[in-house]
């Protein structure tokens, strides 16, 4: 009888102890809790989830609360739609959200590039390049092995019958994986509202680049000279769009004689 009953004061003091220590533990977590702010997953439903880490951050969940912390800019995300970028800015009471843009190509060379030879290897634009700097003359040329197509994480690029990778811009969502994985550099950025851009890359005399591509811009300025907004000059050797005075009148891409600004 005895023994039970120490093995009971045993346990009930056991019991005690523990539920000592939880009150404790349960005290100390409310006390010294870190708070999190709740419009952090107010903004990360709001972003485009793509964790494409375009804004250079990890993923949406650390851009969203950098955003929240003052440490990031909304317009450093390509991805979301600019309806969200709206409720995230009044949310967080900012009136920056930056324009809404999608990835382009400027090259549209392709096949009407010359090769300098002939290339039998296998794999994308990335290991051709490791050969004399790819199978292309010129030397921005897009080399159209599809690195940026694969990549791409929404389908939106095709490297079409030219033999240069056109981006869909209603596919696109800006993240920038194309921009950073392109060996040429040669993929950017404009207004997803522009109704045109430069498809052409070579800032060389026009006489050099006739000899590489039949599609080169020879940078002869008739683009700036009929644009009737002046949204258009030569820097160079190439044309530049001021989108902001561009209003897609279309003119520079019906009188381009090489027709390298292309309709978006």
């Amino acid at each position: 009888m005895d023994t039970l009953v120490k093995i009971l004061l045993a346990g009930g003091i056991m019991l005690a102890i523990a539920l000592v220590f939880g009150v404790i533990l349960v005290l100390c977590a409310n006390v010294f809790a870190v708070k999190k702010d709740e419009r952090i997953a107010k903004v990360e439903n709001l972003l485009a989830k793509s964790n494409c880490g375009g804004c250079g951050r990890a993923g949406c969940a650390q851009f969203a609360e950098a955003l929240v912390k003052g440490e990031a800019k909304l317009s450093d995300c390509k991805a979301t739609p600019a309806a969200n970028k709206e409720k995230i800015a009044e949310l967080l009471g900012s009136g920056e959200i930056g324009e809404e843009t999608v990835a382009v190509v400027h090259c549209n060379g392709g096949n009407a590039c010359f090769n300098k030879y002939e290339y039998q290897g296998y794999g994308n634009c990335a290991s051709c390049e490791l050969i004399a700097g790819g199978v292309k003359a010129c030397p921005v040329g897009c080399i159209g092995k599809r690195t940026c197509a694969d990549i791409c994480p929404h389908y939106a690029i095709e490297v079409g019958d030219g033999g240069y990778a056109i981006v869909n811009k209603e596919k696109c969502v800006s993240c920038g994986v194309c921009i950073d994985n392109c060996p040429k550099q040669i993929i950017g950025r404009i207004p997803k509202r522009a109704k045109v851009y430069i498809a052409c890359s070579n800032h060389g005399k026009g006489k050099d680049v006739m000899e590489l591509c039949s599609r080169g811009c020879i940078g002869c300025g008739l683009c700036a000279k009929i644009c009737p907004e002046h949204a258009i000059e030569m820097k160079d050797g190439l044309p530049v769009i001021d989108y902001a005075k561009c209003v897609g009148c279309l003119k520079c891409a019906e009188k381009c004689p090489r027709h390298c600004i292309k309709e978006h």
